[in-house]
């Protein structure tokens, strides 16, 4: 074989074992005891966020909507052997990110997602991917929220839906 050739192989083989002992070395090993829950690995954590603790995005503030109430409709479809894409599906309301953490505007604001009770990123739009769900039976649940968060009402009743999925 040429030198060249050898050379070649060596320093393949030597870079893939040392690139294979370090990237070993730099990440913990996961064990049953450390992996983290199934709920933690859908779960968004929004313990660290800015939610407006002056009162400003108060989730569980009501803003009654009158006679002119959104209508909240969901749907499931299969995305995956795990995973399931939301369709959130609404008449008389407007996704609204623009106007995220402003004032309310009548028919206008974004949707709240929760699964098994564990609050999920927020929805501003039709569409929401549920990615890897463990199996079981899971309650997802939808709100429909003003730009300042609060949740819409009609009649003191908050405008939500829930559909169960069931994850074979």
């Amino acid at each position: 074989m040429p030198r060249s050739v050898i050379l070649l192989a060596t320093g393949l083989f030597l870079g893939v074992g040392l690139g294979f002992v370090l990237g070993a070395g730099t990440s913990p090993q996961e064990t049953p005891d450390t992996m983290p829950s199934a709920a933690a690995d859908i779960a968004h954590d929004h313990a660290a966020h800015d939610h407006g603790q002056d009162g400003s995005h108060d989730h569980k503030t009501l803003t009654e909507v009158g006679d002119a109430a959104p209508v909240l409709t969901l749907s499931i479809h299969p995305d995956g052997p795990q995973s399931r894409n939301l369709h959130i599906g609404v008449t008389g309301f407007t996704f609204d990110p623009k106007g995220v953490n402003g004032r309310h505007v009548p028919g206008h604001g974004h949707a709240h997602v929760y699964v098994n009770g564990v609050k999920m990123p927020r929805a501003y739009s039709p569409w929401v991917q549920l990615l890897a769900l463990p199996k079981g039976t899971h309650a997802i649940r939808v709100t429909l929220n003003a730009n300042d968060h609060s949740q819409l009402a009609r009649n003191g009743q908050p405008i939500e839906a829930t559909i169960p999925v069931v994850i074979d």
